[in-house]
């Protein structure tokens, strides 16, 4: 082997060598690091955790600084679960109840809600479908064990079957699913467990007396804590949410007519509460099914605060209803404002006074029906508004139609200085120094117009519809100024006070007395004469 061979051959090994001592230093290097880094990515993971968990009690104790009344619940079924688990750890009241002291407990899970209303609807259904089962499977039970061992089976598989068929069958019908849904489930349930458990239980009449009894102390307990403890009521909820959403509804339509006419904003309003004003009226369109929930658990809680035991609810199912048109009309509004052919700002000058006008004096009127429905007090001042809005809205209307004469499609012609201008001014008509302005052009200034006029017919809806109200639920009469009674008889707004009306009568009695004795004394002066 020639000198540079071995030369060549002793650089490999040289370089193996040096290779495998690396990487035998990088192995003993990455045990002993490898210790530090599982430490490591456990401590991140217990940091990430520990943020997120922190995140989320910022989040809850924000939550509940919003709406105090969600912790009280929480205190509030906290105090029901601990009294009525009583009946379980003291053993005089377990020996009352027996060993069934376990549905109490259950019954006050499941019926206890955040409303008194639902807790009531679902304390009722409880009752109602537990008593009944259990009368039901305990008369099921006599007859099958008279019918002896052969038909006896039969007769309780077949009852069974009928009646929690027929009991779901009715969870369909839309008036028994709205109020007494829960109540079918009830009925379902204790019939199987009565009926079922009764065929091999002697004491059949114990058990259900026991499951009724159990059933009354956990609902009892739930009413009596709920409605004596901050109680929050189902009708108080849908009377805030009505008039809430009517406020939103004016915000939104003043707020969208002034911004596109005029581009203007109030100040010391942020863009953030501009725009939660402008999009305040989709709240309304997905309310529906939160206002009926509210109505049908309202027609249950008895009388509080203003509010009578047959308060009309279902009425607000309607003015919902009527909201809803409106805000429809009022989103077809804004999504044309905001398209994206926008009209110039010469055509939006000719329609924006009488436009803002049309939109100050509607979202006036929705205000003073929302002041209505608030304080429960009649408005004297309703129909005077109603009559400046219908005012307002003619004036707009007859702006549309006559726009030839009122110049709405003219403007006065601008020499143009080159080729290009005249161009940019699109095909028009030319006529004594005028120029006309292409529908294009006016489109959306338009219809815009066109559908702020829609929306005076929706606020007279809403306005019916809270009148209705009013005379259902028989709101206090609106406040008048007390004037003085003026004397002569003087007729003031078109009405006479009653003490008024007695001192005209007594006039009119006296002016006929006076009338009658001179033609006495005429007629006996002509009888002197004769």
């Amino acid at each position: 082997m020639s000198q540079q061979e071995k030369e060549v051959v002793k650089g490999v090994v040289e370089w193996r060598i040096n290779v495998v001592d690396d990487h035998d230093n990088y192995s003993s290097s990455s045990l002993l690091l490898l210790p530090s880094m599982v430490v490591a990515c456990v401590w991140g993971a217990m940091v990430g955790f520990s943020m997120k968990v922190c995140k989320f009690v910022k989040k809850a104790w924000k939550m509940g600084l919003d709406d105090p009344r969600k912790f009280i619940h929480g205190l509030k079924v906290g105090v029901a679960l601990s009294a009525v688990s009583l009946f379980y750890y003291m053993k005089p009241l377990y020996n009352g109840v027996g060993g069934n002291s376990m549905w109490a407990v259950m019954t006050v899970v499941v019926v206890f809600e955040h409303t008194a209303g639902a807790t009531i609807c679902k304390v009722i259904n409880r009752i109602c479908g537990t008593s009944l089962a259990g009368f039901l499977a305990i008369g099921v039970h006599w007859l099958a064990s008279r019918a002896g061992e052969q038909w006896g089976p039969l007769i309780a598989g077949v009852s069974l079957f009928l009646l929690a068929s027929a009991a779901t069958f009715s969870r369909f019908i839309p008036i028994i699913k709205a109020r007494f849904d829960y109540g079918c489930m009830v009925f379902i349930l204790t019939f199987c467990l009565v009926s079922v458990s009764g065929y091999r239980v002697d004491k059949l009449m114990d058990l259900a007396q026991q499951r009724v009894s159990t059933v009354i102390i956990g609902t009892c307990l739930c009413i009596i804590v709920n409605m004596t403890v901050c109680p929050i009521w189902a009708g108080q909820e849908l009377h805030l949410l009505v008039t809430n959403n009517l406020d939103k509804l004016a915000n939104s339509l003043q707020g969208s007519v002034d911004q596109y006419f005029n581009n203007n904003q109030q100040e010391g309003v942020s863009d953030e509460d501009c725009r939660k004003k402008l999009i305040g009226y989709k709240c309304v369109l997905s309310s529906k099914a939160t206002e009926e929930t509210m109505a049908n658990l309202a027609r249950w809680e008895p009388a509080h605060g203003r509010f009578n035991f047959r308060h009309p609810w279902k009425q607000y199912v309607k003015i919902g209803a009527s909201m809803r048109t409106y805000a429809s009309c009022l989103d077809a509004l804004i999504a044309c404002i905001n398209s994206h052919d926008q009209a110039s700002d010469l055509i939006k000058k000719k329609l924006s006074s009488i436009s803002v006008k049309l939109g100050s004096k509607s979202a006036d009127v929705i205000r003073e029906v929302t002041t209505t429905m608030r304080n429960m007090r009649k408005s004297s001042k309703v129909d005077m508004l109603v009559i400046e809005m219908n005012n307002a809205a003619q004036e707009l209307r007859d702006l549309l139609n006559n726009s030839h004469s009122n110049n709405l499609l003219v403007i006065p012609q601008k020499p143009p200085t080159t080729e290009d201008d005249h161009q940019e001014v699109g095909p028009v008509v030319e006529s004594n120094n005028m120029m006309m302005i292409p529908v294009m052009e006016i489109i959306q200034v338009v219809t815009v117009a066109s559908l702020l006029i829609e929306t005076v017919s929706r606020v007279e809806d809403i306005v019916k519809t809270v009148d209705e109200l009013s005379r259902l639920a028989k709101f206090k009469e609106p406040k008048c100024v007390k004037a003085k009674q003026p004397s002569n008889n003087i007729i003031v707004d078109n009405k006479i006070y009653p003490t008024q009306q007695q001192n005209h009568h007594d006039d009119h009695h006296q002016e006929a007395a006076i009338d009658d004795n001179d033609n006495n004394n005429n007629n006996n002066k002509t009888l002197q004469m004769v």
